[in-house]
């Protein structure tokens, strides 16, 4: 598989007891990218998740090993979306309330995803819990404060941060002060007043910002003229390199001012073809490579 092969290659040679599990992982990661990628205005997602929470498990003081765990846990949580159909995953206007029950499976479809995968304990209560909330009204399973783990808690307010602070085709994201004003006023009944109140805390003294709107450290989500924020440059892309939107397939070329990516119409659209998707195997081995150490040791 030359995805896997790419991955491995810029993870570098790690320990032989070691490669195994890290293949494992990195099977994980990939499929849920592939997931992600369904939404074609969700793209960097589980990205910006994952990083949300390493950075907020990581200022709460907790150990090594439970970081890295949450920060996978946090790149998997969505993957039972798959479960969902297009119509209702992709839909502009309010849900229904029987749409609004085939969302509330996606939990516990992801659980029964990767249930039987060797390296799933560590992603299952990310998985399964991550619209519980401490009221006792969230979703799949009612669970109050006390119940829910420290992973669910960690991943439910930085997933709920950037489904605020993101654009979607019938709204632009909140901006970052105003979504942290809501978790604050949240406290208590949807978000953990502990984790809530230290993730405001953090994004008050902006250091959020180097992560909100990207799909890659130092790399903004780019602007369809068409369909705004939804695409995704992956640092391997060089200038010249062609993009694609996920949204209306509108063909970009890639350029490069300094450091930072651009990208500029070229009224063409994406094939069959173009629009296949590509995962990032530097953003996964990324992810593998901070946590494997801890997790697999």
């Amino acid at each position: 598989m030359s995805l896997l092969r790419d991955i491995k290659s810029l993870l570098g040679v790690g320990a032989a007891t070691h490669r195994h599990q890290e293949d494992l992982l990195t099977s994980l990661l990939v499929m849920a990218w592939m997931v992600e990628a369904r939404d074609p205005y969700t793209g960097g997602h589980l990205w910006r998740v994952s990083q949300f929470s390493q950075l907020l498990a990581g200022r709460a003081g907790l150990p090594e090993k439970d970081v890295s765990r949450i920060a996978v846990g946090a790149f998997l949580h969505d993957l039972g979306k798959i479960s969902v159909p297009d119509h209702i995953l992709g839909k502009k206007d309010k849900l229904t309330d029987e749409e609004y029950q085939v969302i509330k499976t996606h939990p516990e479809a992801g659980w029964r995803m990767v249930a039987s995968h060797p390296l799933a304990k560590l992603a299952e209560q990310a998985i399964r819990s991550h619209h519980e909330t401490p009221d006792g009204n969230g979703y799949p399973r009612g669970l109050h404060a006390a119940e829910i783990s420290v992973d669910a808690r960690v991943v439910g307010i930085c997933d709920a941060f950037d489904a605020m602070t993101s654009t979607r085709p019938y709204r632009k994201g909140l901006p970052v002060r105003k979504a942290l004003d809501i978790i604050e006023d949240n406290l208590g009944r949807q978000f953990d007043v502990s984790m809530g109140a230290l993730f405001v805390a953090i994004g008050r003294k902006g250091e959020l910002e180097h992560i909100v709107g990207h799909s890659d450290a130092g790399i903004p989500l780019q602007t369809c003229v068409m369909c705004g924020p939804t695409i995704a440059v992956m640092r391997s892309h060089v200038p010249g390199s062609h993009v694609y939107c996920p949204a209306c397939t509108g063909e970009y070329a890639v350029q490069k001012a300094g450091q930072r990516f651009q990208i500029a119409p070229t009224g063409q659209s994406g094939t069959a073809q173009n629009m296949a998707t590509q995962v990032d195997a530097d953003v996964i081995a990324d992810v593998v490579r901070a946590s494997a150490r801890a997790l697999l040791a």
